[in-house]
């Protein structure tokens, strides 16, 4: 049962973030891969939602599954995060690359932790 959970969380996962990258392109056209930073930022917080769900006893494992492993995992994506960083840093814009990156890194730890809050302080 948790392998097809976690099959059917992807299905819906990797659209959703195909989707939501491509709105956020047309919507705000930047040389940055703001579309990257948005997915795996709100990608950060749901799984700490879930996580604090979790630990507060308001959802199991199969919904965990489902949304953690298989939505989340789907829909955020580390490795385009690297490839667009070493893409900007290739075209020598070493600041932006950095803010990216710390932008990336300290805002999914931030949002990861507030949605892990936010879901105990729900159970």
């Amino acid at each position: 049962m948790i392998p097809l959970m976690v099959a059917l969380g992807a299905a819906i996962g990797a659209p959703s973030r195909y989707l939501l990258d491509r709105w956020v392109q047309r919507r705000f056209p930047s040389t940055l891969p703001l579309g990257t930073l948005v997915i795996n930022l709100s990608g950060s917080a749901v799984l700490g939602l879930l996580m604090g769900l979790v630990a507060g006893g308001r959802i199991g494992s199969a919904a965990l599954a489902a949304g953690g492993t298989g939505w989340c995992g789907a829909f955020t994506t580390y490795s385009t995060f690297s490839f667009e960083t070493v893409k900007l840093v290739r075209a020598r814009r070493v600041g932006p690359a950095t803010g990216y990156v710390v932008a990336s890194v300290v805002g999914g730890l931030l949002l990861a932790w507030g949605g892990v809050e936010l879901g105990l302080a729900l159970s």
